[in-house]
């Protein structure tokens, strides 16, 4: 299906995504409306016709369509036959990359962070990406944090690529790219006026970068890392840079809400998530949308929102297939 006018009719979203009001008393009672974001909807699956293809473990794509369908269109008018990207081990990137380009007919190549990993039986998340497709090609930490470096990089594609034939479209770590950040700025625009903040969880920043564009005058976003480190704000300058000219928007970085660093967690934070599942009935993601969501009721509490103030929280994603509540 990798033609643009196929991938095009495969990929239609249903934005706006929906927004939903819920009430909690931690909230309420710092006189604070907080609203869901359900990004988690906008493309809840993506179309398949199982008889052809079987029961394949798919990856609901939610708010990864707004970054992904972008770079999807690129390869398809590009003529590439194999997609290749990169991740950790539990990036929902590499998962919605795997399950799109199974459905979409690329040919899909993982670059993993930690080559430990390669001599260990994968876990639920890298397991999915397999029965997918995806040929995975573990590398060193040392070399994933120098992969945009080119001699670095043009290594890790010689020895990933090895027996590929065809055109190669590559696509960043998180899918984070012009394409990707413009796409995003559309989530802005659709919370144009309804809230006063807007909290987003933040990977590779590449949302938060799309999203604060988008919003309107007076409108503020809030990043919550979900990695440790404290880098994030210079790449989501530079992001926004190459895809609007300049910085845009009101937007911060909380760099709090980490928990350990990316994929890490305590039981603090389990509870919370479980809490928050129980009180809403939504199933919470735990690598980025826990953290999120943590931390907005965290903000509120230290009353770092005024009276008054409308909250909107972007729900990003759904627990994988699987996932323990």
């Amino acid at each position: 299906m990798n033609d643009p006018a196929a991938l095009a009719t495969a990929l239609a979203p249903r934005p706006p995504s929906p927004l939903q009001e819920v009430r909690d008393e931690r909230f309420a009672r710092r006189g604070v409306r907080l609203l869901l974001k359900r990004d988690d909807l906008i493309h809840s699956s993506l179309p398949r016709d199982t008889d052809a293809l079987g029961p394949a473990e798919l990856f609901p794509l939610g708010n990864k369509w707004r970054k992904l369908a972008p770079n999807l269109r690129a390869a398809a008018e590009a003529g590439a036959r194999t997609l290749l990207t990169f991740g950790g081990a539990y990036s929902n990137h590499l998962r919605a990359t795997a399950a799109a380009g199974r459905l979409l007919g690329f040919a899909t190549i993982g670059v993993v962070r930690g080559d430990e990993l390669a001599d260990r039986p994968p876990n639920p998340s890298l397991a999915q990406c397999v029965a997918n497709g995806m040929r995975m090609h573990f590398i060193t930490r040392t070399a994933y944090r120098r992969k945009a470096e080119p001699e670095v990089l043009s290594r890790i594609l010689r020895a990933a690529t090895a027996g590929e034939a065809g055109e190669l479209h590559l696509i960043p770590e998180g899918g984070s790219n012009v394409p990707a950040v413009q796409g995003c700025a559309e989530l802005g625009r659709e919370l144009s006026g309804l809230a006063e903040v807007v909290a987003v969880a933040c990977g590779t920043g590449g949302t938060l970068a799309g999203l604060a564009a988008g919003l309107a005058p007076g409108q503020r976003a809030i990043g919550v890392p979900v990695l440790k480190g404290g880098f994030l704000g210079a790449g989501i300058r530079t992001l926004q840079d190459a895809a609007f000219g300049a910085p845009t928007g009101d937007w911060s970085l909380d760099e709090r809400f980490h928990f350990g660093g990316y994929a890490r967690t305590t039981p603090e934070l389990a509870s919370f998530a479980a809490d928050f599942e129980a009180r809403h009935g939504l199933r919470v993601e735990r690598v980025y949308v826990a953290k999120m969501l943590y931390a907005l009721t965290t903000l509120t509490e230290e009353g770092a929102f005024p009276r008054g103030a409308t909250v909107a929280a972007v729900i990003t994603g759904q627990p994988e297939p699987g996932a323990s509540r």
